[in-house]
Parts: structure tokens; sequence; C-alpha cells
């Protein structure tokens, strides 16, 4: 009866170890938007990318956020 638990397992930390991967593509392509932004713009300050790459910031978490209630209701 262990056996069916082990894929479970193993399926929860492969998805919590890609995690910060996730959080790091999702910030960083925020960031580059953002710079992109500025240079479009000519925004001085850089304040296009501070505010995109802090929306980015907040999209992650909620894609991490909603990812764990998933595998909560699921396992």
């Amino acid at each position: 009866m262990t056996t069916p638990e082990k894929p479970n397992n193993a399926n929860k930390w492969l998805v919590f170890t890609s995690i910060p991967f996730q959080m790091g593509i999702t910030i960083f392509l925020f960031y580059k938007l953002g710079g992109w932004i500025d240079k479009k713009y000519l925004i001085e300050g850089e304040w296009g990318t501070k505010t995109v790459t802090l929306l980015g910031i907040f999209v992650a978490m909620y894609q991490i956020i909603s990812q764990v209630n998933k595998l909560n209701k699921n396992g």
C-alpha cells in the first residue's frame, strides 16, 4: 500500500524544487518588460522597471500560493 504514496510524494517534491526556478523566470521576464517600457517611453528613474518588477513579484507569489493550495487539495 505504500507504493501509491511514493510517486505522489516524489511529484510533490518535484513541484517544490521547481518553485525557485519558476519564480526567478517570472520575475526576470517582468524585469525585462519593465526595462523595455523604460526605453520605449523614455521614463526617467527606471520607474517602469521598478513597477513592473514589483508586479512580477506579486504574480510569482500568486502562482506559488495557488500551486501549493492545489497540491494540498489533491494530496
